[in-house]
């Protein structure tokens, strides 16, 4: 019941943005789709996946979990399908966190080694979103928005900035501090991480640009470093049913700051959305067919 009023809202989101914003440039926008732009989303989304399960498996060895990177890899479009298809857009992490639990923490380390990955994957997304601020303060040429803003933007950077440098400064003590320390215990595992995160976090970006492409929106790259991580973001929103609905609205609000219209912002978010569904279709084969859960190494070494 739940999962069907979800669905029914993200429905009625889209339908409502699809009207608001005008049903014929969306429709139109959509029937004109380029099957090659959409390919290469669902190329990025691919490899973004293959990049998070990388990261999953380095925070695993931190806490003393060890496990193949191909299972990793296949755990984890598993659990994307999972979150992809039913409310909430966690469910698959939980079952990703049951069958990698081993030794003396038990499901308790699992899940948080799982929600420790997550974390760095939200933290990837802003460092880039943060770095397209940046960017566009210095050079505001590609936004379609006055010199006063750009005055703003820069305003909001520093903010921002200084807002992630007290929460460093926070998370530092603690419980929450040990837990980070625990999961990036060295400066190469950190520097580690942040070259996955990122990575990630670009050919998510990189994914959603290539959507928006497909229905004939050539976006400049510094809207879509400042822009597509908003709308991204939009999607970790628990309501709906795979960000859909909340993020064509995001879409649809800020692609009038790169110059293009809210419609085919809608039309952007619709087609990632379909490429998504799409890039997760892998991941059958293996809810067919899974092999038993194998043993993860529990005597898996610290990176150093």
């Amino acid at each position: 019941m739940r999962r069907g009023v979800r669905l029914a809202g993200s429905a009625l989101l889209i339908a409502l943005f699809v009207w608001v914003f005008g049903s014929v440039d969306v429709a139109s926008r959509l029937r004109g789709i380029s099957a090659g732009w959409v390919a290469v989303g669902v190329g990025f989304l691919l490899a973004q996946t293959v990049v998070m399960a990388m990261r999953w498996r380095l925070v695993a060895r931190c806490l003393d979990i060890g496990f193949p990177l191909g299972w990793a890899i296949r755990e984890y479009l598993i659990s994307q399908f999972v979150n992809t298809t039913l409310p909430g857009g966690v469910v698959g992490d939980g079952a990703r966190a049951v069958r990698s639990k081993v030794g003396p923490g038990g499901l308790k380390r699992a899940a948080l080694v799982v929600v420790c990955e997550r974390a760095l994957g939200q933290a990837g997304l802003i460092v880039v979103g943060v770095g397209g601020l940046i960017w566009a303060a210095i050079a505001p040429e590609a936004f379609a928005w006055p010199e006063a803003r750009v005055r703003y933007a820069a305003i909001a950077n520093v903010l921002i900035i200084a807002a992630l440098g007290l929460g460093a400064l926070v998370l530092r003590g603690g419980r929450i501090g040990a837990i980070v320390a625990e999961c990036l215990p060295t400066a190469r595992v950190r520097i580690a991480h942040g070259v996955l995160s990122v990575s990630a976090a670009l050919l998510n970006v990189a994914a959603f640009a290539a959507c928006a492409r497909a229905t004939g929106v050539a976006l400049p790259l510094q809207a879509i470093l400042v822009i597509v991580p908003l709308v991204l973001t939009a999607m970790i929103i628990p309501v709906g049913v795979a960000g859909w609905g909340w993020r064509e609205g995001a879409a649809a609000a800020l692609f009038p700051l790169a110059g293009a219209s809210s419609a085919a912002g809608v039309a952007a978010g619709i087609v990632f959305g379909i490429a998504i569904m799409i890039a997760v279709l892998p991941a059958v084969p293996f809810l067919l067919w899974r092999s038993p859960r194998p043993v993860p190494d529990a005597t898996a070494p610290e990176p150093g």
